[in-house]
């Protein structure tokens, strides 16, 4: 029951007391705003780091050709893998079950584009029409490659954003115009933009058989991309994808008669077993912010069951009255808790309103390849403002069950 009296009481005791009430709660303040700017700390992290992912399909799987180093049924050293048109046709159908977008890639990193007086260097890439979505790129005009243009060896290009900037300017169109790329004229039927900026923009696709015989290469490529098919439970998603490339690497191996436990001859980057390791990194590290800001906590609290021992000490006399006058024990505990658990929530509630004015004004202007936008959502807050009431409590209770066992006449006869 709401009682004026106690609040006079509570407000009095504070009031006679305001160096030691004000250090008090600048102690209980600074735990949770430490608390609070750890933890948009670390949700900076992880916004980071899937910011990164955001650049291509998360559950993406590339493999490169490398070079032998170890010997193999007579084939010695050194050997250079070279991938071809039959290694991604046969890959996809034997494991055609997990697959969800595939792509062979020749790619040239040098390519010279011109159009009209403006020339630029960007990288070429034949492809495939899914690796469009492999590689989480959106057309903002026109159209990605399709497979006529892979069947009739079209000579059509799709540009990215910061190539149509480069090249077209004073507002020209870029669809249906003629580049010529390393020597070859290319028609513009698409324009793309990528989650990874001005650097994935960077880059013109045209189809791959048409690369292919631009390039002379035969049937040559320079690697394979997949994404899987999605799984909703993470784990399994990532057990899929280590069998898969566990599969795809054997066949390859086998296929090019590389020894099984040659780690030089095939590179293979597993994006989704890469997001696992690094979101167990950036769990521990949130974990181990909460272990800092708990306990930083904690030292705040031991303040307040300190102050909250030296009240009842000084209040004895007052104590042992209101008990002698009928007082019960649980009206003397819930007179003390109720002094702690104020000045732990006010002090407390203070320091996490200051540390997040401090990610809103701060926050929007932090921005770095691996930490974006720290912030603390909602049910952080709300998880800290219980363990405030929880801490105010806990501080509160030995002193209180001091307080309840005190006998009367001893009270008195102390005094």
């Amino acid at each position: 029951m709401f009682s004026i009296e106690r609040w006079q009481e509570i407000f009095e005791g504070l009031y006679k007391n305001k160096l030691r009430t004000v250090l008090t709660g600048v102690s209980v303040a600074s735990g949770i705003f430490i608390l609070v700017i750890l933890l948009g700390a670390g949700n900076g992290i992880q916004n980071g780091i899937q910011k990164q992912f955001e650049q291509d399909a998360v559950n993406r799987i590339s493999i490169w050709p490398g070079v032998t180093q170890k010997e193999f049924n007579g084939l010695g050293i050194g050997r250079e893998i070279q991938l071809r048109n039959s290694d991604y046709d046969m890959a996809t159908t034997l494991l055609a079950e997990y697959i969800e977008y595939k792509s062979a890639i020749y790619s040239v990193w040098s390519g010279n584009i011109v159009f009209k007086k403006e020339t630029g260097t960007y990288r070429v890439e034949g492809v495939h029409p899914d690796y469009q979505f492999i590689e989480n790129a959106s057309i903002s005009k026109g159209r990605f490659i399709n497979q006529a243009d892979i069947n009739h060896y079209e000579k059509s290009v799709i540009i990215g954003q910061k190539v149509a900037t480069d090249l077209f300017k004073n507002g020209e169109e870029p669809l249906g115009q003629e580049l010529n790329v390393s020597g070859m004229i290319y028609k513009v039927v698409g324009v793309f933009t990528d989650p990874g900026g001005e650097r994935e923009e960077s880059r013109v696709f045209i189809p791959i058989s048409t690369a292919q015989r631009a390039y002379s290469a035969g049937d040559k490529i320079r690697s394979i991309s997949f994404t899987l098919k999605k799984n909703s439970n993470f784990d399994k998603a990532v057990a899929e994808s280590h069998e898969f490339t566990q599969k795809l690497e054997t066949f390859l191996k086998a296929r090019h008669t590389i020894a099984p436990d040659d780690e030089g001859a095939l590179y293979i980057n597993n994006s989704l077993e890469q997001a696992k390791n690094i979101y167990i990194i950036t769990g521990g590290v949130k974990a181990f912010f909460w272990f800092v800001g708990i306990c930083t906590i904690i030292a705040g609290v031991v303040g307040v069951g300190n102050i909250m021992l030296i009240i009842v000490k000084e209040r004895t006399k007052e104590i042992g009255i209101r008990k002698a006058l009928g007082a019960s024990p649980l009206s003397i505990i819930t007179m003390i808790l109720q002094e702690a658990v104020f000045i732990t929530v006010i002090a407390g509630f203070s320091g996490l309103i200051f540390g997040l004015l401090v990610w809103e004004l701060v926050g929007p202007s932090v921005e770095a390849d691996f930490f974006t936008h720290p912030e603390v959502d909602f049910n952080v807050a709300i998880t800290t403002l219980i363990i405030l009431i929880v801490a105010g409590a806990f501080a509160g209770f030995v002193p209180a069950y001091r307080a309840a066992k005190i006998r009367p006449i001893v009270a008195l006869r102390g005094e």
